[in-house]
């Protein structure tokens, strides 16, 4: 079980990290900012899910988080060109941290003995504080508040998550329908142009 959280985790870092620095970089922020953002987006959700369970957070007890982050900025140094031609991939990069580290949260929860509603709120704050995260630093309104289905996605996926346990399949197979629907909802969302509906102050009605 250990070891299916620290694999989930580590991906998760990656897929984040990547897509923190791919933001810095179109702000053109210098290689230590873009760390910072990469390493704020990959470790913020889960810091603030550490942090609420009562837990020491998860990259102050293995460095290879930070190392991790480090990979992925050397990544984006390397392959610039590449960033500019492919801005889809960095967008799925964004969803699959999304996914990722949504069942990272729920698994960490409930292995902790909290309630399945704890562990949903617990796996959309780790899927998207991250990003909130990243937002603020590159002064951007968080995605999270913005028209796409983001946060949406980790609640859903997190249900989805606890219907597979209630049905009595394995955690590898709960992981990947959870992590499945986090993934399938966000580019569906994106794709067919699916939004929750706007709130207007009285002189935009």
């Amino acid at each position: 079980m250990n070891t299916v959280q620290l694999v989930i985790e580590f991906l998760g870092t990656f897929a984040f990290a990547i897509s923190g620095i791919r933001w810095a970089a179109s702000k053109n922020f210098d290689w230590f900012g873009g760390y910072v953002v990469g390493l704020a987006t990959a470790i913020g959700g889960g810091t603030i899910r550490d942090v609420m369970l009562g837990v020491t957070p998860f990259w102050m007890t293995n460095s290879i988080y930070l190392i991790c982050t480090a990979v992925a900025l050397l990544t984006v140094i390397v392959f610039k060109r590449l960033i500019v031609r492919f801005t889809n991939t960095w967008f799925l990069f964004d969803t699959l941290g999304l996914a990722l580290f949504t069942v990272a949260g729920l698994q960490k929860t409930l292995y902790a003995g909290f309630p399945f509603w704890v562990a949903i709120i617990m796996g959309c704050i780790t899927g998207a504080a991250g990003g909130v995260i990243r937002d603020v630093l590159i002064n951007e309104v968080p995605l999270i508040f913005r028209k796409e289905i983001y946060a949406m996605a980790c609640i859903l996926g997190g249900v989805a998550y606890y219907l597979c346990l209630l049905c009595g399949l394995n955690v590898e197979i709960t992981a990947i329908v959870g992590f499945s629907v986090v993934v399938i909802v966000r580019l569906a969302a994106v794709r067919m142009h699916i939004s929750l509906p706007h709130l207007h102050d009285d002189e935009n009605i």
